[in-house]
């Protein structure tokens, strides 16, 4: 039986772990064929080898989404082994944490380098290949881009960008056919929360609970729901819903609630 995504070419990047690689999977097993994008070549290889056994063809490049000339080999790369794209998820993100006291202003480059131009270089590099094939955009928004969170800035304020560039592309693209969906994941069990200010994996625990956190495979499938169904913007985890209900209709309790929850604890100058 065919799947909802069968012959679709999907191009993804940050495909080596986390939400990239799980709808990766995901995909594979709805028919998709798959173009996989990631700076660590193991962690894309393992992947790459999961989809290939579910039935997928797949084509792996080792790229960081901030090189320009690298997206665009990629796509290339892409529409002479497949012919078409139909999908692109600017999935690849890090994160800089920190107080704004401990960061300075190339940590803010950096973390936008990587989360909202590089996800503006995926877009240019596929718009031509989606433009011709009416395709679907989905961007890697957060919840972390409508609700700020202590130590947390450089990483809010990328994904606030990127959380307003979706909204706004959403019009220019439709004039051209491509649809787009904003993706605002919550607390989802990836290694994002576990990187240092340098966006390097840390062997600090997971400062949100387990109960709270939604699993990557969960996620995937909402991610994907959305997608199937076109849909302009969706939330996922049921706690990011309710915390952008609160941020809407309650900001002022939304602001006092996470200031007692983090009084005392943050770092000092």
């Amino acid at each position: 039986m065919a799947g909802r995504f069968q012959d679709k070419v999907v191009l993804i990047t940050g495909a080596s772990s986390g939400i990239g690689a799980e709808t990766a999977r995901q995909l594979a097993a709805e028919g998709a064929k798959l173009a996989l994008l990631a700076r660590r070549a193991d962690k894309l290889a393992a992947v790459k080898s999961e989809a290939e056994a579910l039935g997928a063809p797949v084509l792996t490049f080792t790229t960081d989404v901030t090189d320009r000339a690298a997206l665009d080999a990629a796509v290339a790369d892409t529409l002479a082994a497949f012919g078409r794209i139909d999908i692109v998820l600017a999935n690849a993100g890090t994160g800089v944490t920190g107080p704004i006291f401990k960061l300075t202003v190339d940590d803010y480059r950096r973390q936008f380098e990587t989360n909202f131009f590089g996800l503006l270089n995926t877009i240019y590099a596929a718009l031509e290949a989606l433009k011709a094939s009416r395709g679907q955009l989905g961007l890697l928004g957060s919840v972390a881009g409508v609700v700020g969170t202590p130590s947390a800035s450089a990483y809010n304020a990328s994904k606030f960008a990127v959380n307003g560039l979706g909204e706004s592309i959403y019009h220019d693209l439709d004039e051209l056919g491509i649809s787009v969906t904003l993706i605002k994941p919550g607390f989802v069990d990836s290694e994002i929360r576990l990187l240092d200010r340098h966006g390097k994996v840390s062997d600090k625990p997971d400062p949100v609970p387990a109960w709270l956190v939604l699993s990557t495979p969960a996620a995937a499938r909402v991610i994907l729901n959305a997608l199937y169904r076109r849909k302009p913007e969706v939330t996922v985890t049921f706690h990011g819903k309710v915390f952008t209900w609160c941020k809407r209709f309650l900001p002022g309790a939304t602001r006092w609630v996470i200031r007692r929850m983090s009084k005392g604890s943050l770092p000092k100058l």
